[in-house]
């Protein structure tokens, strides 16, 4: 689906003080998919029909700072209010227990979440993201925006740049089309200036290690990895780990994949997950 498609069938909802990009698709079984640094809910675009296939109530959202919601300038982001805002989101919607899927950036909002409150969570699926701050191994593009040269290399950035640094982290080749409306969700309201801005989340894994971690690791619930070991920043060097500390979860690991499973690998993602869903 394009991404002016997937935007069309969605709303923006006030929550908090600021109107997120919404949207809501399928019936039965509620499901919350959490989209990664540095894109959008459209991420989620070729897995949605699988999971409404599956028997699902799926909502999608744009973080704080992402695609078509909100971007203040000046705001200063954190994980926690973007874990916040899911949870004005539930509320709104009126979901109560809810699956919760998340990939890059968004498994640390689930890490929260799972903090807060582990029983509303029926079962976790995440895919690629630096679940142990230790092991995150950021591109140097990612390094560089997060330093002090990072205002400045923000203003600089176009769509060539962008589609270079998303494909040293694939696995698999990615359509042009897909790539263009990547960074059409990003480049949204000037939303590559905040780069510098949103890539505080790192500093964030660090102060909050042991909390996300503990949450990680103490939820009881059913969880899958969906994971791409090409991954250069989050692949098969965070597999070993979570094989040793979550030795029961179910794994899918999809050979040749690296960052994005669900736009690389969009079929074998969705229908691991459709099935994880639905068990």
């Amino acid at each position: 689906m394009k991404l002016a498609d997937w935007t069309a069938g969605g709303a923006r909802v006030e929550l908090n003080g600021h109107r997120l990009f919404v949207r809501q698709d399928g019936e039965g079984r509620p499901v919350t998919l959490v989209h990664g640094f540095p894109t959008s809910s459209h991420d989620w675009a070729a897995t949605v029909p699988y999971l409404v296939a599956a028997g699902c109530r799926v909502t999608t959202l744009d973080l704080l700072g992402f695609g078509h919601s909100d971007k203040p300038p000046h705001h200063r982001y954190s994980v926690h209010e973007q874990a916040d805002l899911v949870e004005a989101l539930w509320e709104r919607l009126g979901t109560g227990e809810t699956a919760l899927v998340a990939h890059d950036y968004g498994v640390s909002v689930a890490q929260e979440l799972l903090a807060r409150d582990p029983d509303r969570i029926t079962r976790t699926a995440l895919l690629n993201g630096g679940l142990y701050a230790d092991l995150h191994r950021p591109i140097l593009m990612q390094r560089l925006l997060h330093s002090p040269a990072g205002p400045l290399l923000s203003r600089l950035t176009d769509e060539r740049r962008f589609t270079a640094n998303l494909r040293s982290v694939l696995g698999r080749p990615v359509p042009d089309e897909v790539l263009h409306d990547m960074w059409t969700s990003v480049a949204h309201a000037d939303g590559h200036r905040l780069a510098p801005r949103l890539l505080r989340y790192i500093d964030d894994r660090r102060v909050h290690f042991h909390r996300w971690t503990g949450s990680l690791e103490g939820y009881e619930g059913p969880m899958l990895f969906v994971w791409g070991p090409e991954d250069p920043v989050s692949g098969a060097h965070v597999l070993d780990r979570l094989r040793l500390r979550r030795p029961r979860a179910a794994f899918a690991v999809l050979a040749g994949v690296g960052h994005y499973p669900q736009v690389e690998a969009p079929e074998e993602t969705a229908e691991a997950l459709a099935a994880f869903l639905a068990d």
